[in-house]
């Protein structure tokens, strides 16, 4: 039976590995059959922290009421009931509930697309069950699984190590420990504090270096980070630039309200009106000048944002994010997987011998192990040649990954890394058994790969009780250790390896070190073994771009963004990638990591536009070239994947990580994850990041200049001498209700299709800038002057002022209207746009139009807002007059395009 106990119940970290397999009834060898995971996981529940509970519609609608725009609301209809003024008293209070509804309502929705996004991005670990490697979510671990874990991987449940290679953890989001702690397989004290349990891994800690397997013994809130966040909260994150900027535009009009208010009652003071319905009007006009519907648009505009950028393959990690994206200026992206396939083929071969050796083509694709060898002048190369067999098995041996037969007649499948799954392929087209190859020769002791050396090294044993070290890795970083070398040859493999990569190959280097001392083994670098390194040979694999790469960079380029690309491969691969896909221009030029770290900072900084390529530069070079972007003033997007990318990727504006190569490190310091690690995808994201900010800047246009509008009109009447245009209960049903309806589903406008024409926007860009003082002041100007001039020629005519209002009441609501197609674009025509793809807002004017005809035409919305019913001729008129701020948008637009 399985232990259920948490992790602290049994020292688990004093048990030798094999008493922790037995008391977790878990197969060494096998794992856990699926059968079997799945009842631990219905025995022990999902493998994470309990989440706060989710709120209650109650709750959030109570939430809303907290608003001090409320509180006015409040006061206003206290007054109204004192006043013996009934009716008016049940529309405020009508109207704070609607408003309360309708935002609960979209508070709720935005609630719930948030917990979607979090399922979406749910860490993948891989496990070894039913005897073989398997990816799974890290909510279904369950006590007993077999963990597999390698540099850059998030320790996701309480294990005790199986087996370590070079492991190590930071740890210090647990025990603060700030550098990262070597783990160990051996057994500790039962005594040993938290900090000293090397034999331990926990919930929360980061892989940075090396290999491991572990059993898993505690999931969830039985782990020792569970029990932490039992006893505290999180912190909520804080307020997003975009949310800070809205504040300070949201505090600018609040007080322009209270400003107002004072004018509004000393004009009507001044006028001699009654104390009580000049108090009413000047609290609706301040109430009304206030956005309330703002808070709630930018919500819904940012979760939208996120689901269609999720529903793309760009999960949003942090709200910052997605107004971030709107302003980038430069991508610095990675190469491989990225903008091309990362399906890795070997197509071209180099053999050290006389004459400068041999060049040899490699045919076939993908990872089936079908395809011949040609010499260079189209001769068959026979597989025995001199060599050959030696460079493919250390291709086998020097290798982690796994080439699986087609299972029902599928396709061959790797498991691992596709570089090491090509070398696979090549070794079974060269006719090794890669089974047998890999048991005559026991691994026993490794190198991982390491960015900063770029290579990896296995130490192998062979006859008469000798060993060997098997090296792959960059040619300049291999090439260092075949010391033994003649020079000639040395030269030979630099130049060969510069011709391929010319070409667009990826170039790896292979070479043994021989006659090592098992007991001893010292590192392939070692002083004593450097100079006895044999090159094996040269590996040319090819990475085609991916079909949409060129379009995508196209349009980056076309939207004023600069692409980078940032490579762990050869200068000249990496350069003739960025020329196929219109990354690099003839005049640029790559630049490696020895030369940039040759290069002063000026000279960087003058250097950086004529710069299209970074190759082989390491993790500090990679967080250099942000920081120097950036002060020139760009705004930097940075992919990567590995546990080195985690600081350029945290420093950058917008750290990217990949979600299928990235390592748990680079995901957690990045703000977006793409799921398919392609640049399309991501240019995508920064097309949807452009979007939300326009129609949040849309919303806030239409939310100001319908406001503006009321307010000049109530100015202008009372310093002519006329009575109100409006009684306060029809102020406030204007914008709460019928404003209210348009609003929150103005933000959910589809993309214009011209995004991706427009510039960046700057990043110091005023939230209200000129273009849209100057729109908003057209808007109300031309709705208050028509509206002023209509209601005192209906009462020079001698109209009823209840009719008189009920019509400006309504050529208001109608010009509202009108503006809110006028919001839509800043340049495009009203009758050129697609106005009804955007199905919510084509909603909301339905439902404003029949709560507008319900107030006109319904007796008992007759008596509460005190209208009339308008005759159908009157309607034409004053929709008529209504289209006048159409028409004056309209010929503004034209202007702009002219």
């Amino acid at each position: 039976m399985v232990s259920t106990q948490p992790a602290t119940a049994i020292d688990w970290h004093a048990l030798p590995p094999g008493e922790a397999l037995r008391r977790l009834n878990t197969d060494a060898l096998c794992g856990l059959p699926a059968g079997e995971a799945a009842r631990r996981l219905a025995q022990h529940g999902p493998n994470a922290l309990p989440e706060p509970p989710s709120r209650p519609l109650w709750s959030i609608f109570l939430h809303q009421l907290r608003s001090p725009l409320i509180a006015i609301l409040g006061v206003a209809a206290g007054l109204a009931l004192a006043m013996g003024h009934l009716g008016d008293a049940a529309v405020i209070v009508v109207v704070v509930l609607v408003n309360g509804v309708l935002g609960s309502l979209q508070e709720g929705r935005a609630e719930r697309s948030m917990a979607a996004l979090r399922q979406l991005s749910a860490v993948q670990v891989r496990v070894w069950r039913d005897g073989a490697e398997q990816r799974v979510s890290a909510h279904t671990l369950v006590p007993g699984d077999l963990l597999l874990l390698a540099a850059g991987d998030a320790v996701v449940a309480d294990a005790r190590l199986l087996e370590a290679v070079r492991l190590q953890v930071a740890e210090a989001a647990l025990t603060g420990e700030s550098v990262p702690v070597t783990k160990t397989v051996a057994a500790v004290p039962e005594a040993s504090a938290l900090a000293d349990r090397h034999c331990l891994l926990h919930a929360g800690t980061l892989v940075t270096a090396g290999r491991a397997r572990a059993v898993v013994v505690a999931t969830g809130r039985h782990t020792e980070i569970g029990r932490i966040a039992g006893l505290t909260e999180r912190a909520q994150e804080p307020p997003t630039p975009l949310e800070q900027r809205l504040e300070r535009f949201g505090r600018t009009l609040t007080l322009a309200a209270l400003g107002l208010f004072a004018l509004v009652m000393a004009l009507g003071l001044w006028r001699g009106m009654p104390l009580a319905e000049v108090l009413m009007v000047a609290i609706s006009q301040m109430v009304s000048m206030v956005p309330e519907g703002l808070p709630v648009a930018m919500t819904i505009a940012l979760a939208v944002g996120m689901q269609r950028m999720a529903a793309r393959g760009a999960i949003i990690c942090r709200l910052a994010a997605v107004e971030t994206l709107g302003s980038t200026t430069v991508i610095c992206s990675d190469k491989t997987g990225t903008l091309t396939r990362n399906e890795m083929t070997v197509v071209a071969l180099w053999l050290p011998g006389d004459g400068g050796g041999h060049r040899l083509d490699v045919q076939g694709s993908g990872y089936a192990p079908l395809g011949a060898l040609q010499h260079a002048d189209g001769r068959a190369a026979a597989p025995d040649l001199a060599g050959l067999q030696a460079l493919a098995r250390a291709a086998v041996l020097c290798n982690d990954a796994q080439l699986l037969p087609p299972a029902d007649g599928g396709a061959w499948q790797m498991v691992g890394d596709p570089t090491e799954g090509a070398l696979l392929t090549l070794a079974a087209k060269l006719g090794l058994d890669l089974d047998a190859t890999r048991a005559a020769a026991p691994r026993l002791a490794e190198q991982p790969f390491d960015a900063d050396t770029q290579r990896m090294a296995t130490l192998h044993r062979c006859a008469h009780s000798r060993a060997q070290w098997l090296v792959k890795g960059s040619p300049e970083a291999v090439l260092r250790l075949c010391g033994a070398e003649q020079p000639d040859t040395l030269q030979a493999a630099r130049s060969q390896a510069e011709a391929l990569a010319a070409q667009a190959l990826r170039v790896l280097a292979l070479a043994v070190v021989d006659g090592v001392d098992p007991a001893s083994a010292p590192a392939p670098d070692d002083p004593t073994l450097a100079a006895r390194g044999r090159l094996l040979g040269l590996v040319g694999q090819i990475d085609p771009p991916r079909e949409a790469a060129a379009a995508a960079v196209a349009a980056c380029q076309a939207a004023g963004i600069r692409p980078v690309m940032v490579t762990g491969d050869h200068k000249l691969t990496g350069l003739a990638i960025a020329r196929q896909l219109g990354i690099a221009g003839a005049d640029d030029r790559a630049v490696d990591g020895p030369e940039l770290e040759r290069m002063g900072e000026a000279e960087l900084l003058d250097a950086l536009p004529g710069i299209a390529v970074f190759a082989r530069v390491q993790p500090a070079q990679k967080l250099r070239i942000v920081e120097a972007l950036q002060s020139r003033g760009e705004v930097v997007a940075m992919t990567g994947d590995g546990v080195n990318d985690a600081p350029a990727l945290a420093r950058a504006d917008v750290g990217v990580a990949m979600g299928r190569s990235g390592t748990e490190v680079a995901k957690s310091a990045a703000r977006i994850v793409i799921t398919d690690d392609d640049f399309a995808t991501l240019v995508h994201a920064v097309e949807q990041g452009r979007v939300v900010y326009a129609n949040l800047k849309k919303v806030i246009l239409y939310l100001f200049a319908t406001s503006v509008d009321e307010v000049i009109l109530l100015l202008l009447c009372l310093l002519a001498g006329l009575p109100l245009p409006l009684l306060a209960v029809q102020i406030l049903w204007i914008n709460i209700v019928t404003e209210g309806t348009l609003t929150v589903n103005l933000v959910m406008d589809p993309a214009d299709g011209d995004e991706m024409r427009r510039q960046p926007t700057a990043r110091n860009e005023a939230l209200f800038d000129r273009t849209m003082l100057l729109r908003a002041a057209l808007m109300a100007l031309s709705a208050a002057a028509v509206a002023f001039v209509w209601f005192q020629w209906r009462l020079q005519s001698g109209v009823a002022l209840d009719q008189a209002r009920t019509e400006v009441f309504t050529l208001v609501a109608l010009t509202q209207w009108f503006n809110m197609l006028n919001c839509r674009s800043a340049t495009t025509s009203v009758f050129q746009r697609r106005s009804l793809r955007n199905r919510w807002l084509v909603g909301g004017l339905v439902v404003s139009v029949l709560l507008q005809a319900a107030v006109l035409y319904w007796p008992a919305m007759n008596a509460l807002f005190h209208t009339v019913p308008l005759d159908g001729r009157t309607l034409l008129v004053l929709m008529a007059l209504a289209a006048v701020v159409l028409a004056v948008e309209e010929l503004r637009k034209h202007g702009m395009r002219a």
